[in-house]
């Protein structure tokens, strides 16, 4: 089960403060899925040799590990928080649940380029574009040499960004889904 903390079915929901937004964050960041994802992914990672002078072994691994539970900290970070509260917009997805399966996924896509302000109206998502390439940019500082540098950063920014679409996917429909499948209906 892959949480949904940043999922809401309120389409009026009030804002969050600043303090509710870093709690957002640190609930999504540290939560265990996102460590056991982590290890997934570095284990893939190892398994392709990405990052090859992370080297093998343990030790490789556990670069790769530390690499994966950062680069989920940076961007809930930067996403979540920081510009959210900088550029006063909410960082949550706020499910449509209603009408056809094309105009619940073009919306969906949407959330990742148009937000919600802390004054209702909507705007540029200037809150997960910035946060994606600021993330990534962190990474910089803890990938191998040979894996950094613009070009990369800006190839890792544009998944992040195609990652949090297929995440506005999954939250849209995740719901439809569980219902008709394990008939667990009612919603986030």
């Amino acid at each position: 089960m892959i949480p949904a903390f940043g999922v809401t079915n309120l389409r009026h929901a009030p804002s969050l403060t600043p303090s509710e937004k870093f709690k957002l964050f640190a609930r999504q960041a540290f939560d265990p899925f996102q460590w056991v994802a982590a290890g997934a992914q570095a284990g893939l990672s190892q398994a392709e040799n990405t990052w090859p002078a992370y080297g093998q072994g343990a030790a490789g691994y556990g670069k790769r590990y530390g690499a994966d539970v950062a680069d989920v900290t940076d961007r809930e970070f930067m996403s979540d928080f920081l510009f959210p509260v900088l550029l006063k917009q909410d960082p949550r997805y706020f499910r449509l649940g209603h009408g056809s399966i094309k105009h619940r996924a073009a919306y969906s896509l949407a959330q990742e380029f148009w937000c919600k302000s802390d004054k209702e109206t909507r705007q540029f998502n200037f809150s997960k574009v910035l946060g994606a390439f600021a993330a990534k940019a962190a990474s910089n500082l803890y990938y191998p040499p040979s894996d950094r540098g613009l070009g990369l950063t800006m190839r890792r920014s544009d998944t992040s960004i195609l990652s949090g679409m297929a995440s506005g996917l999954g939250a849209e429909f995740w719901p439809d889904i569980s219902c008709k499948l394990f008939h667990k209906c009612g919603g986030i």
